[in-house]
């Protein structure tokens, strides 16, 4: 019986280190992660949004901040929750020169930003002319130019703000990206065409990886995008009777799902084809949408109000006023501001998630539950 564990344990370890997966991986030390990066939307904006066009307004920000913050939230944002994680600073977005400090990380997340580029007339509905692609040569642009300063600088008080050119070997690079891709779809093009699309899109996502793999990057946590099916503002415009089939047994519009799982299916199978073409890179794919579904799920056993519930915002019938925003109904001015106690909401606006929500999901994902390989956030490294 001795041999047997001994040999069960061997394959365990050996499984890890293969990138296959076995149980959670806890039984090695920790990677000490120096520095994460980080690319995608407004789910992990940390305010390059607010920095780049018109900046975040009241009241976002109020739980945590105590102000606005760049984010889409009344608090942090998943990415923020992984920083602390991790034992590091929150990001700093690239495109936010004022108080600034890189030397842990950078975050090139744009809210409404893509994976794969948009037509230019998208950009008046809210898509961001900063898709992957861009993000990445911010990334390249910023690797490069801090590494300058930092070997010509001599004094560590200018170093300081300054991420160590060693540190991008050994940094985390987070992508939480594709919601956009999937919302731009619906609004443009029937299910089948955009099904066909999916492919090209993946392929878009995995040069990304590639991209920076060939830049030194090495471990990649990558979150798969939620079921935007459920999402409150979505829920808000459905009324009776629906066609048959229209909703799944959570309420949730159902072919918007259908839609993310495929997304999903290709996104996963694409991580384990990277795997083989990339095998310096530990590649950990994180399954947002179950953790996320299953907090929608159980709302109220977890201690939340119902799904379709939205803190921030005015969305009664057919009327709607945005967080943070005035509007008249009914002949009546009126601002749409939050609710007493976000912390109850899982929606902060209709479209992102409350601190509330957001602490808890990332409570789930890092523990590495929902992760293929089965490994916590802290272990999620290339070993040499």
């Amino acid at each position: 019986m001795e041999t047997k564990a001994r040999f069960i344990f061997a394959f365990c370890i050996v499984t890890w280190i293969m990138r296959i997966g076995c149980e959670e991986v806890t039984d090695v030390s920790p990677c000490d992660f120096p520095a994460i990066y980080n690319f995608g939307d407004s789910n992990s904006d940390t305010g390059g949004g607010s920095a780049a066009f018109y900046p975040t307004g009241p009241p976002c920000g109020e739980t945590f901040f105590n102000r606005p913050a760049g984010r889409g939230s009344d608090g942090r944002l998943l990415i923020d929750f992984i920083a602390k994680r991790l034992g590091l600073r929150y990001l700093s977005p690239y495109l936010d020169s004022i108080g600034a400090n890189f030397r842990h990380g950078a975050n090139f997340a744009i809210g409404g930003s893509t994976i794969r580029r948009q037509n230019e007339s998208y950009f008046l509905n809210g898509v961001s002319p900063f898709p992957l692609d861009i993000q990445v040569v911010q990334f390249t642009q910023f690797k490069s130019r801090t590494g300058w300063f930092y070997n010509q600088a001599k004094k560590s008080s200018i170093r300081r703000n300054l991420p160590r050119p060693e540190d991008f070997l050994k940094a985390l690079y987070v992508f939480d990206i594709g919601q956009n891709d999937l919302a731009a779809g619906f609004r443009t093009m029937n299910i089948e065409k955009f099904k066909a699309e999916i492919p090209d899109i993946i392929n878009q996502f995995a040069t990304a990886v590639q991209n920076l793999y060939q830049q030194g990057a090495r471990s990649f946590w990558i979150h798969n995008t939620g079921p935007i099916g459920c999402l409150a503002v979505t829920l808000h415009y459905l009324h009776d009777p629906l066609p048959a089939g229209y909703v799944d047994r959570q309420g949730c519009v159902k072919f918007q799902n259908d839609m993310a799982i495929e997304f999903n299916r290709q996104l996963k199978r694409k991580v384990t084809d990277l795997r083989e073409k990339l095998p310096l890179a530990a590649l950990t794919y994180v399954d947002l949408y179950a953790a996320k579904y299953e907090l929608l799920s159980n709302a109220k056993k977890e201690g939340f109000l119902d799904k379709a519930s939205i803190c921030c915002g005015y969305h009664v019938d057919n009327d709607h006023v945005w967080c943070g925003n005035k509007g008249k109904i009914n002949g009546t001015e009126i601002y749409a501001g939050s609710c007493k106690d976000p912390s109850l909401y899982i929606s902060w606006d209709g479209v992102h998630y409350t601190e509330a929500a957001n602490r808890w999901i990332a409570n789930q994902i890092a523990k590495g539950t929902f992760s293929d390989p089965r490994v916590p956030i802290t272990h999620a490294c290339y070993r040499q």
